[in-house]
């Protein structure tokens, strides 16, 4: 049994028994991903993927049962190549992270100049999409760290780090009504349409959790990924903008008020989140201090390399007291006047 034909048959299952898909993350072609695994099957003496033509249609019983073996030994055989490329080339080597356009526009900016101007050699890969997304490729190998704010929870295969607390702000024109309000209710933001981000992108069940409560039903007119497009819209007078906070930017923002309501709804945590047993290098750990100064190594790696997953989720729920009197420091920081909105 070869390590290549173990990288193929993972390689396979991660991309949803897409062999054309396999071939390119492998850049090899369709007929070599075919030949290895056939080899790596006569040598198990039994089928991993059951087939139509040349066609994988699903995991045989026993590819569901050995594949979690195959997994493991690829999971090492990835730790040992990064610890060896460290300990040969200190401070090199690729750092792939995947994350949303909010986080890539407006959070990891800073982070990301003070880690380059420490680690030149170090290449970076910055994926974007949806967390659902985020999470897969993180699971599947084909990043180091996922950064979200929903979505990374569903995975047990990895372990979560909380790293700060946002709430969202709404965005108008100044010569819009609601610029005149400095603490607006529910009831102000139900009364006109409302542009903010899909489903999948921030917990909006908060949000329309907070609607229901009060018995109201919010206008959501148009919904996007992005808060720069949520910002056209609602310059083309669409309707009201529901952002996160971060995404208003005063210098470029002027035509924009920006109205705090937190007081309306609960604070969101981004979170990085880790492969369950994965070996770290030291720019990485160095990269996730920048993003997330709380997070030390030691605390990284009880949670990565315990067996427990509820152990990761308690060390999650332990940092919250530390991100929330944080960020209510912050906010009083940044509060004066306690609101963007303008006369």
């Amino acid at each position: 049994m070869k390590l290549r034909q173990i990288q193929y048959v993972c390689t396979v299952a991660r991309n949803g028994l897409n062999v054309s898909a396999a071939a390119e993350a492998l850049f090899t072609s369709q007929p070599g991903v075919s030949k290895q695994i056939r080899q790596i099957e006569d040598e198990l003496g039994a089928q991993i993927f059951e087939r139509s033509g040349r066609q994988f249609t699903c995991l045989t019983a026993f590819g569901r049962g050995i594949l979690p073996y195959l997994e493991r030994i690829q999971h090492e055989v990835d730790n040992t190549r990064r610890t060896a490329q460290e300990l040969t080339s200190p401070g090199t080597g690729t750092l792939s992270i995947a994350t949303t356009h909010t986080q890539a526009r407006y959070a990891l900016p800073d982070v990301i100049s003070a880690f380059r101007a420490r680690y030149p050699a170090v290449r970076l890969n910055l994926h974007q999409g949806t967390p659902d997304q985020i999470a897969a490729l993180a699971v599947a190998g084909k990043v180091d760290i996922a950064i979200a704010t929903e979505g990374l929870e569903n995975f047990d295969e990895l372990v979560l780090f909380p790293c700060y607390l946002w709430n969202r702000a709404v965005v108008v024109p100044k010569d819009h009504p609601l610029a005149q309000i400095q603490r607006p209710t529910l009831e102000d933001l139900a009364s006109y349409p409302l542009v903010t981000y899909v489903f999948s992108f921030t917990d909006r069940s908060k949000m329309t959790s907070a609607f229901a409560r009060r018995r109201l039903e919010p206008n959501l007119v148009l919904t996007a990924t992005d808060a720069e497009v949520i910002k056209t819209y609602v310059r083309s007078g669409l309707g009201v903008g529901i952002i996160a906070r971060m995404a208003y930017e005063p210098i470029r923002d002027t035509d924009l008020a920006c109205i705090d309501i937190r007081h309306l709804f609960q604070d969101e945590v981004t979170s990085i989140g880790l492969r369950r047993g994965l070996v770290l290098s030291p720019p990485m750990y160095d990269f996730i201090h920048r993003f997330a100064p709380h997070l030390d190594r030691i605390a990284i790696d009880t949670a990565l390399l315990s067996h427990d997953i509820d152990k990761g989720k308690r060390l999650f729920r332990a940092h919250l007291p530390y991100l929330t009197l944080l960020s209510e420091c912050r906010s009083r920081i940044t509060e004066a006047p306690p609101s963007y909105a303008q006369p």
